[in-house]
């Protein structure tokens, strides 16, 4: 996008360039960010300082920083740039359809990619008001299917036809979660062929077999036979099934940390697959809305 200003043509991508610098103070990392070579963020600073009539940059062998008159110009450029942006962002969001409300379900923790993706949504599409929405653990698939949340973040695998499965993100190292009396819980580690001494806490139907296996297997990777302990329907109950040493919960490394607290301990486990969460949606019912946040949690790094 160009304008006019000052006589010159004013490039907008030099403004962004310039911007995204300022943050970085690398023009390597600045050029990764804006998908351009080091060389091209180079010629679009030369561009725009060219266009102003000062230096804006001060760059060396050793360290790259702003001239006091490029503090004073990002310190002006960013509101405005900020605002211009958010014009586009709505323009954008109108002409899509993006607007009314979506609702985002999750089981257990709102993920901090998830929680991250809403609020990127929220500034860009304010004509869309955003709900999380918990979903039981043992119904990971059920709101969505019924219409009770256009979309849900759930614990990977997903094999529902019915269901459009998108980005595929946090992918974790998995840790069981036991009692602070167990045997596990003194132990830096736990190979996955010692769960067959360990019974592991379930989810019941609805949940499909193959999911209800993901998060509780039947057998080591070796083929051993791991003993089943009691079924949970939220992640609340098996967490304190696990508490009161009813049995061990495996769980993703970052939540096993988050409850690993108290009469919890968490334990890494070696031997195992990691762990995934899906965002999914239902076939029959894809939205301007539901595409617009997908791409949004997509472009989470």
């Amino acid at each position: 996008m160009r304008d006019t200003l000052g006589g010159g043509s004013l490039d907008l991508r030099e403004l962004e360039c310039f911007l995204v610098l300022a943050e970085e103070l690398h023009f390597g990392r600045a050029g990764e960010r804006l998908y351009v070579s080091q060389s091209r963020v180079s010629q679009l600073l030369r561009a725009l300082e060219s266009r102003i009539g000062a230096r804006l940059v001060e760059r060396t062998s050793r360290r790259v920083r702003l001239t006091p008159l490029g503090e004073r110009f990002l310190a002006e450029l960013g509101p405005a740039y900020g605002a211009l942006r958010s014009v586009v962002d709505g323009a954008r969001a109108a002409a899509r359809g993006v607007e009314g409300s979506l609702r985002v379900g999750f089981q257990g923790t709102a993920h901090e990619q998830v929680t991250a993706a809403v609020t990127r949504f929220q500034q860009r599409y304010p004509a869309c008001a955003m709900e999380l929405v918990e979903l039981p653990w043992r119904d990971p698939f059920g709101a969505a299917r019924r219409g009770e949340v256009d979309l849900a973040v759930v614990l990977a695998p997903v094999a529902e036809d019915d269901l459009v499965v998108g980005a595929v993100f946090s992918r974790q190292p998995q840790a069981v979660a036991v009692a602070a009396s167990h045997p596990f819980a003194a132990r830096p580690a736990v190979d996955a062929e010692e769960l067959a001494h360990c019974p592991l806490i379930g989810v019941p139907e609805p949940a499909p077999a193959y999911w209800r296996d993901a998060v509780a297997p039947r057998t080591t990777p070796a083929g051993r036979p791991i003993p089943q302990g009691p079924a949970a329907g939220t992640l609340q109950e098996a967490l304190a099934l696990a508490a009161a040493g009813r049995g061990a919960l495996l769980l993703c490394r970052p939540t096993a940390d988050q409850h690993g607290r108290g009469a919890l301990a968490r334990v890494p486990v070696t031997g195992l697959p990691d762990s995934a969460l899906a965002l999914v949606w239902h076939r029959d019912r894809e939205t301007a809305r539901v595409r617009a946040f997908a791409e949004v949690l997509a472009e989470s790094p």
